[in-house]
């Protein structure tokens, strides 16, 4: 369908049945800008979920994004664990002391419950919130870090890799215990009002492990909690490469694949072949020295490559913008999506490559 005006939720829609919409979807995944307009600290916004159900909706509105994102910051999940969050003025609160500090804590490692962990609760208010506020005009993204990769958090990426490498019955045992929290917390999210669930495994990402090891790891872990999950999912490796597993991450049952700003949307896009589609990948590292007129030229090159035939959202390639990309810039994005979104994109018959 072209022409006339879609909702966000229709627009996403179409686009995610390979077809092409009214307009390319943005998916602006703005978290604690909502502190920045409502004149808090960010530990103060994530403090309350009617902070982050105002903020997440002022920020809609503000940029004109398809999406609402629920997800407050990643080392929630680990608070749920027993484990701490340090928390800066101007970025993400950082996870704290590992809760994991020797292998042998595996083995009698019980998942936490959602209902008893109260940054998770917060988190699920806020989602009911904007559920009530938008209905199904516009997408609700819920976050849940994958099992595989939420050791990174829980005991050190350093520590994590020897486990894998040398201890792999326990982490077999450490895959149990998250793959049942990771549903558990999913699944919670879905109930609350969440459209979908972002499934952030930034550890499979070919820039970190290479592909054999993902597909005897990561991959099976997937398919293994994905097929719990009572929703549709997106995997989103966090700014690392995907091209040489992205059919591979098709296997596991995901709709959406988050792709990097380091691999070209024209190469990712043919190997997807319509099995999965992308979310990305402006690079919001640069972002932050951009201005309004490169912000156009990236959205630019970015529809231009992976718009035509839908099956494409434009986003960050992180999945959280950084706190001190300037509001400027985003009201730029926002602008570049309506001028050069729009479908039919007939103007990309003329277009070349741009530095």
């Amino acid at each position: 369908m072209t022409g006339g005006t879609m909702t966000s939720m229709q627009r996403t829609l179409t686009a995610l049945g390979q077809r092409e919409p009214d307009r390319v979807p943005l998916f602006l995944l703005t978290t604690h800008h909502g502190a920045k307009e409502l004149g808090l600290s960010i530990e103060e916004y994530y403090s309350r979920a009617e902070y982050v159900i105002e903020g997440q909706l002022r920020l809609l509105e503000k940029y004109r994004a398809d999406c609402l994102y629920g997800f407050h910051y990643a080392s929630i999940e680990v608070e749920a664990w027993g484990g701490t969050s340090l928390f800066f003025p101007d970025g993400p609160p950082l996870c704290g002391a590992p809760v994991i500090t020797r292998p042998e804590a595996i083995d009698g490692l019980r998942p936490p419950a959602v209902d008893g962990a109260a940054g998770l609760q917060r988190v699920l208010e806020a989602l009911r919130g904007l559920k009530a506020r938008v209905g199904d005009t516009v997408p609700i993204i819920g976050v849940a870090i994958s099992p595989f990769s939420l050791p990174v958090m829980q005991m050190g990426f350093d520590r994590y890799l020897e486990l894998i490498h040398e201890q792999p019955a326990r982490f077999e045992r450490l895959m149990e215990a998250n793959i049942a929290f990771t549903v558990e917390w999913a699944n919670a999210q879905l109930a609350a009002g969440a459209t979908a669930i972002c499934y952030f495994d930034p550890v499979s990402s070919t820039t970190n492990i290479p592909r054999q090891l993902y597909l005897s790891t990561g991959h099976r872990v997937a398919k293994r909690t994905l097929a719990q999950i009572k929703g549709p999912t997106a995997t989103h490796m966090a700014s690392g490469r995907c091209l040489g597993i992205i059919g591979d991450i098709a296997d596991t049952g995901t709709a959406i694949v988050g792709v990097s700003g380091l691999e070209d949307m024209r190469e990712l896009k043919a190997a997807a072949n319509k099995r999965v589609s992308l979310l990305g990948n402006l690079n919001g590292i640069e972002m932050r020295r951009w201005s309004p007129t490169d912000a156009e030229a990236a959205v630019k090159r970015a529809i231009a490559q992976a718009g035509r035939g839908g099956g494409f959202l434009l986003a960050d390639n992180h999945g959280e913008i950084p706190w001190c990309v300037q509001d400027e810039v985003l009201l730029a994005i926002g602008e570049a999506v309506e001028r050069w979104g729009r479908y039919p994109l007939d103007w990309v018959d003329g277009w070349t490559d741009e530095a």
